[in-house]
């Protein structure tokens, strides 16, 4: 299955930036600035949806479809817990980085 090793290798691969710069490069050169744009839409779709933000007003700032958001949603509650797992990382990451006493 090269297809499985070749994933591995990628997902492997993923890993390796230490900082946002380095994850641009990397993914600047892997992926059209277009398709980098639509998976950070789809992020900023599942962030806003932890949120409970209702589907009217993601499409409205976003301009993704309705069935868009609905695949994003989909895949929040689902079995991967991939976008779930993240949100909560960055979460964390964000309060453990917060100054003491702010409201961040």
């Amino acid at each position: 299955m090269k297809d499985k090793a070749n994933v591995r290798t990628l997902l492997q691969a993923l890993l390796v930036p230490k900082n946002e710069d380095q994850a641009w490069r990397f993914l600047r050169d892997l992926l059209t600035e277009e398709e980098i744009r639509e998976f950070a839409r789809r992020f900023e779709v599942a962030q806003m949806l932890t949120d409970k933000i209702s589907y009217k007003k993601i499409e409205k700032k976003t301009g993704m479809s309705s069935t868009t958001i609905a695949r994003v949603s989909k895949f929040l509650q689902g079995k991967w817990g991939g976008y779930q797992f993240v949100l909560n990382q960055l979460h964390h990451h964000s309060q453990a980085v917060s100054p003491v006493g702010s409201d961040a």
